[in-house]
């Protein structure tokens, strides 16, 4: 078993001042510590999308409108959104999957492109549950097929993303109910909230949770099923069955860290196998991150989503990687004691 002190004891015995790497150092026994292995791989790797449409943001919580999902698939799909640029500039492959998008792109799609929703977006968590359980058990079980197909395909690093308008009101919801923030620090404005949307999105997610809450002890899924969305439920899902699997998982931003504090909730274990990208803008991120025990590589306020996050840190994790993979050991260099 590679552990932390093997991992470390491997870096301080390379042609190196020992510690002269800094936090690339700490890094590199993270990825080896996950990965099992002295030796780590960060080739081949990929990235899932989920998509799904939000019913919450006919309430105003969002400075966008909800057809903008749509919009935001078929230019993924194009090949012209951050996130494909991103992916292209990392050798990423990227696949999109629609959980539920009210208004998907239309056929003919592309081979990286797959069309299972489980509902034409969640309902109204602002009126009621935003999904049924049978829903949450089809959106995660589309994730968690994604996983498995992407382990199957030889990927050493497995990451994931979303494009859901109104997303980040689900994502402050589950991170007060899973990880005990208050509304004032979960709320932030997304992707562009003013004032006033912001005022009305941070009353509807502290009255959520409140509702969701008493469920939790007794009904973890039920509980999270009630303010969660297709493509946060998928995404956790996908990170419990890759953990499963022993797959290493670069997490992006606050929602698919929400997606996190679900899986990790439901299938314990899975924080393990996460190496967190980036602290995002979203002021609830850190509190999301804190309770899963996870400390962030890259804090440049990014809140993109699209797994942009997770992408911009991916050359970190192939720098680690190289360090512990081929540099030669101090003492293979140094002459024989005579």
């Amino acid at each position: 078993m590679i552990s932390k002190a093997m991992a470390q004891a491997h870096l301080d015995a390379l042609a190196k001042p020992i510690g002269s790497l800094g936090a690339l150092e700490a890094l590199a026994v993270q990825l080896a510590v996950v990965q099992q292995r002295l030796d780590p791989a960060t080739r081949p790797r990929s990235i899932t999308l989920f998509a799904a449409d939000h019913g919450v943001v006919a309430q105003g919580v969002s400075a966008w409108p909800a057809a903008v999902t749509g919009l935001m698939m078929a230019t993924i799909l194009a090949g012209r959104a951050s996130s494909t640029a991103l992916a292209a500039a990392q050798d990423c492959t990227l696949r999109l999957v629609d959980v539920g998008a009210v208004s998907p792109p239309p056929p003919p799609w592309p081979a990286h492109y797959r069309a299972a929703p489980v509902a034409a977006g969640s309902a109204d968590l602002a009126l009621g549950p935003a999904m049924t359980c049978a829903q949450f058990d089809a959106a995660w079980a589309i994730g968690a097929d994604e996983a498995v197909r992407a382990v199957a395909a030889g990927n050493a690093i497995l990451m994931t993303g979303e494009m859901g308008i109104g997303n980040t009101t689900s994502a402050a919801c589950l991170t007060m109910l899973l990880a005990g923030a208050t509304a004032d620090i979960t709320v932030g404005r997304g992707a562009g909230a003013d004032d006033a949307v912001l005022a009305v999105k941070t009353r509807i997610v502290a009255e959520a949770a409140a509702r969701a809450l008493p469920l939790l002890a007794a009904d973890p899924r039920a509980a999270i099923a009630a303010v969660a969305g297709f493509e946060i439920i998928a995404m956790a899902g996908f990170f419990a069955a890759g953990a499963a699997a022993g797959a290493t998982l670069l997490l992006d931003g606050y929602v698919a860290t929400a997606a996190a504090l679900v899986a990790e909730k439901l299938a314990p274990g899975t924080a393990r196998q996460i190496i967190a990208a980036h602290r995002s803008a979203e002021p609830g991120h850190g509190a999301a991150l804190a309770k899963l025990g996870l400390v962030p590589l890259l804090d440049w306020q990014m809140r993109l989503g699209e797994g942009s996050g997770a992408l911009v840190a991916l050359p970190l994790l192939d720098s680690a990687a190289a360090i512990l993979r081929d540099v030669a050991l101090l003492a293979d260099l140094l002459p024989p004691a005579p």
